[in-house]
C-alpha cells in the first residue's frame, strides 16, 4: 500500500483525488494499491492511518475539510504520516510554497516520499536542492520525484534522467516552457496574424491562460525556474540569480501598482512588439519565448528569440508545450510536445510519480499490517 497525503488541495489537488479514487475502483489497484489517507489546507487538515472512502473524497471539501474538521498543524500532520506502518507514505506538495519546500528535507529524513509541482525546492537556494538530492540517493529510499515542476504531464524529466542515467552527454535543452507564452506567441507571431499584443495578452487573461497580473508570466521567471531545474538534473551549477532572463514586460510598467493599470496601458507598447514581429517575419521567422540549457559551454539562458518558419517551434499550435534534447545520440534533437498546463495533465503528473513510488516501494495488500 502507498499512502498519500496532500499538502495543499486545490485544482491540482482535487484533479489528483479525482484520479486517484478512479483508480481505486480499477482493476489496477489490486496489483497498485494507492490510498488517500490525509488532506491539509491553511486552515484545516483530515487525517486517517486508513484510507478515506470514495464517499469521503467525493465531497473532500465540506466531508474532510470542513468547518468540523481539525484545525491545521503541519507538524503534527507530518509526524502522525511518519508513523502509518501499513506500507510507504508519499506527501504530495502542491502549493508553490517556498516554506512548505524548505520542509521536504525533514519529511526525507523520517522516512517519508516527495512528491510535487513546486519548483521552489528545484530552482531555489542551491544547498537545499543538494540536501535534497542526497537524501534521496539512497535505492532504499525515500525517494523524490517532481515531474510536474517543468511540463506538467509531459515526460520532460523523466526523459532527462535517462539520458543522463545511461550517459549520454546533453549538448543543449531548448523550448518553450510557458504555456501562457507559447499561446500568446503562437497566436501574435505568425504569418498572416493581425491581433496586437495588448489583444493577445487580453484574450489570454480572459481565458485564464495566464498569471492574474500578467506580468509574472511575460517576466519569464516562471521559465526561469524551469531551465535551472532541468540544467540541474543535467548536473550543471546554475541558479535564477545568474541566469539571463529577458523580461519583456517594457519597463515603464514593470512597477505600476495593478494587474488593471498594466492592461490599460499595455497598448502603449503594441508598436514595440509589432515591429519586432515585422522584423522577424520579413526574415522568414518567427518569435518564440524559449528556455535554453547550454550543456557545453555555460550559456544557458531565457529569452525571446527567432526561428525559421521551417522549425518545428514555428509550427506550435495552442498553447502547447515543446522541448528538444540534443546529446551525443540524439544529434536530431529528441522532442516532446503537449500540454505543459492544466490541472488535469498536471495531476497526471504527479500520480504517474506515485506509481513509480508504489512500484518501488509499495508493499501491496498483502502486507501484514494492513
Amino acid at each position: 500500500m502507498l499512502n498519500i497525503a496532500i499538502v495543499g488541495p486545490g485544482l491540482v489537488g482535487g484533479a489528483l483525488i479525482e484520479q486517484i479514487a478512479a483508480h481505486a475502483q480499477s482493476p489496477r489497484f489490486a496489483r497498485l494499491p494507492i490510498a488517500v489517507v490525509g488532506l491539509i489546507n491553511s486552515r484545516k487538515m483530515a487525517l486517517s492511518n486508513t484510507a478515506f472512502t470514495a464517499a469521503d473524497l467525493a465531497g473532500w471539501q465540506s466531508t474532510l475539510l470542513g468547518d468540523s474538521a481539525q484545525a491545521a498543524d503541519l507538524s503534527r500532520f507530518a509526524d502522525t504520516l511518519a508513523g502509518i506502518e501499513c506500507g510507504a507514505t508519499a506527501i504530495v506538495d502542491c502549493t508553490s510554497s517556498d516554506a512548505i519546500a524548505a520542509l521536504y528535507p525533514s519529511w526525507l529524513a523520517r522516512g517519508l516520499h516527495v512528491v510535487t509541482p513546486n519548483k521552489k525546492a528545484f530552482s531555489g537556494d542551491m544547498s537545499l536542492f543538494r540536501e535534497i538530492q542526497k537524501l534521496s540517493s539512497s535505492p532504499l529510499g525515500p525517494t523524490v520525484y517532481h515531474e510536474a515542476t517543468v511540463g506538467a504531464g509531459l515526460p520532460v524529466l523523466s526523459t532527462l534522467n535517462d539520458l543522463v542515467r545511461t550517459g549520454d552527454r546533453i549538448v543543449k535543452i531548448e523550448g518553450i516552457f510557458s504555456g501562457t507564452l507559447s499561446y500568446l506567441f503562437n497566436n501574435f507571431s505568425a504569418p498572416g496574424a493581425t491581433q496586437k499584443f495588448s489583444d493577445c495578452v487580453a484574450v489570454a487573461k480572459e481565458n485564464g491562460y495566464t498569471e492574474p497580473d500578467p506580468r509574472d508570466d511575460l517576466n519569464g521567471m516562471d521559465v526561469a525556474r524551469k531551465v535551472t531545474i532541468l540544467g540541474r538534473v543535467a548536473g550543471l551549477e546554475i541558479g535564477t540569480d545568474t541566469l539571463p532572463v529577458e523580461n519583456i514586460v517594457p519597463e515603464s510598467l514593470r512597477d505600476v501598482s495593478t494587474a488593471e493599470e498594466f492592461m490599460v496601458r499595455l497598448p502603449e507598447f503594441d508598436e514595440h512588439f509589432s515591429q519586432l514581429n515585422r522584423e522577424a517575419l520579413q526574415a522568414g521567422s518567427v518569435l518564440r519565448y524559449v528556455g535554453f540549457v547550454d550543456g557545453l559551454n555555460g550559456q544557458s539562458s531565457v529569452k525571446l528569440a527567432r526561428y525559421s518558419l521551417d522549425h518545428p517551434f514555428a509550427s506550435l499550435k495552442g498553447s502547447d508545450n515543446i522541448i528538444a534534447f540534443t546529446t551525443d545520440r540524439f544529434p536530431n534533437p529528441l522532442i516532446i510536445q503537449g500540454a505543459g498546463a492544466g490541472a488535469a495533465v498536471t495531476a497526471f503528473g504527479i500520480f504517474s510519480d506515485l506509481i513509480k513510488i508504489a512500484e518501488r516501494f509499495g508493499s501491496g495488500l498483502a502486507d501484514s499490517k494492513c
